[in-house]
């Protein structure tokens, strides 16, 4: 499987013949003592069933996919202009920002055993002996001192990989944030404006029943209807009065949400909306299914975990070998500081030593059990994350395709439904029909004019759950790249 991003680093030591000879005799001596100690390197298998092709996919998937701005396609300026302002502030993009800073200083420090370190010493001290007769002598030093620890079996190596394959995660970690980000704002605007359009068909609706009650009152003032009749009438209209307070709610609890996906103070933040029926669906087809796994940025999370956890497994193993230390130190000490850096004053040392785990109580043995446990769960989740992605495509699909149809046969539920209604109220107007058969009318028309608005934002969920499956907007020379 191909990595979005490959970076590799090479670090050379050069040291002295005698050196080198000692520290291949240390290996050979050393590691059949160790081989019954060290678990197996094996890499994990996915094992990962792939479909060749989405059941409810149109015949050419590859025939309009995503787009990297993708949202423009529902034809909102301002729902463009909230995407565009979620992207550049909103807070948990910003998060995962600070994030990919922490994970590349963490590549910094994972590498800087790879390097030797050089420290600077300078001192200088004045002491006098005990006693009546005691002397005051000083002592004045300077001096470097170099140390390296030579990485003979990748312990380090593998700790920086794996440090830098976090780095990588943390990036489209960010990638997916920012995609639920977009999303959220997206769905969230279409709350605000499924709630308008509500807010205006209960509004007709109770002014619809307001005019009936007006008729049905002056009918039942000349004797031609029941109390029973106006009361039911009565009922009907407080029950559209009371369906407006939770639409209310609905709408401005949703503004408050959209502010704060922008980084907005609520107060101050308001939403023009508009109607559903304004906002196109944009064409989509889902491509491959093989797509996906370079396409979905939770799947390429996955993936660089996996990577960042066998790396470990490897750094962990490493552990287990010895470890080469050479450390060298030179300067110069006097005790006058006028003769500090004279030829007499120099001094050096030079030395290499070799530590071997004999018994740590399990440490390292633990520790690595430790890694190929969080190894084994990251392949898990990779796995796990690569047939979700296949069925959040799936469903997705099914979801736009059924919620388009139920739109179309629920236009002609309202349509059917008022043309029943305007015939009862003539009918009522000229007394030739009860009022049971207007009240019926009357709630099948609100309930079906209140269904579908619902419906119409089921479809747009469905449009960016499908953007969403499908990773977000793809990028032309990319998705000619995979095939």
């Amino acid at each position: 499987m191909r990595r979005v991003a490959e970076k590799s680093m090479a670090f050379t030591v050069r040291f002295g013949s005698r050196l080198r000879i000692a520290s291949v005799c240390c290996a050979i001596l050393l590691a059949p003592g160790l081989s019954g100690c060290v678990l197996d390197s094996e890499q994990p298998r996915l094992d990962i069933e792939m479909p060749t092709s989405y059941r409810t996919a149109p015949r050419a998937a590859d025939a309009a996919v995503p787009t990297l701005d993708w949202w423009r396609g529902f034809r909102s300026k301002e729902l463009t202009s909230l995407i565009e302002s979620a992207q550049a502030w909103n807070l948990d993009i910003a998060v995962a920002f600070a994030q990919i800073i922490q994970a590349d200083a963490q590549v910094g420090i994972a590498g800087a055993p790879l390097l030797p370190s050089l420290t600077g010493t300078a001192s200088a001290e004045q002491a006098r002996t005990p006693g009546a007769t005691g002397k005051t002598f000083s002592q004045f030093s300077t001096g470097l001192t170099a140390s390296y620890m030579l990485d003979f079996w990748g312990k380090n190596r593998s700790a920086l990989n794996a440090a830098e394959e976090t780095a990588i995660a943390a990036r489209y970690n960010r990638d997916v944030v920012t995609l639920t980000a977009i999303v959220t704002v997206a769905n969230t605007y279409f709350q605000v404006v499924a709630a308008q359009d509500r807010l205006r068909i209960a509004r007709e609706d109770l002014a619809s029943a307001q005019r009936i009650l007006g008729l049905v009152k002056t009918q039942f003032n000349g004797g031609t209807v029941t109390q029973l009749e106006l009361s039911q009438q009565e009922a009907l209209v407080s029950t559209q009065r009371a369906s407006i307070p939770p639409l209310e709610i609905t709408l401005r609890q949703n503004i408050a949400a959209l502010a704060v996906l922008v980084a907005r103070a609520a107060p101050n933040f308001n939403v023009h909306g508009g109607g559903l029926a304004q906002i196109a669906i944009p064409k989509v087809t889902p491509g491959l299914p093989s797509d996906l796994l370079y396409q979905r940025p939770d799947i390429r999370l996955a993936e660089a975990q996996l990577a960042s956890s066998n790396f470990s497994v490897e750094s962990a193993r490493a552990a287990f070998f010895p470890q080469i230390q050479l450390t060298g130190q030179t300067g110069f000490q006097s005790a006058a500081l006028s003769t500090l850096f004279g030829p007499g004053a120099w001094y050096y040392t030079l030395m290499a030593g070799v530590t071997q785990p004999i018994f740590d109580g399990h440490l390292l043995e633990s520790q690595l059990k430790q890694a190929k446990g969080l190894q084994l769960q990251y392949l898990q989740a990779y796995r796990k994350a690569v047939l979700s992605a296949f069925a959040d495509v799936e469903k997705a699909l099914i979801a736009l395709q059924q919620s388009t149809l139920q739109e179309r046969l629920q236009a002609d539920v309202v349509a059917n439904s008022r043309r029943a209604f305007n015939v009862s109220e003539t009918q009522l107007r000229g007394g030739s029909v009860n009022l049971i058969t207007v009240l019926q009318t009357q709630q099948a028309l609100f309930t079906a004019q209140d269904t579908l608005a619902q419906v119409r934002l089921t479809k747009l969920l469905a449009a960016t759950s499908l953007f969403q499956a499908l990773g977000g907007g793809w990028s032309p020379e990319k998705f000619a790249a995979l095939h």
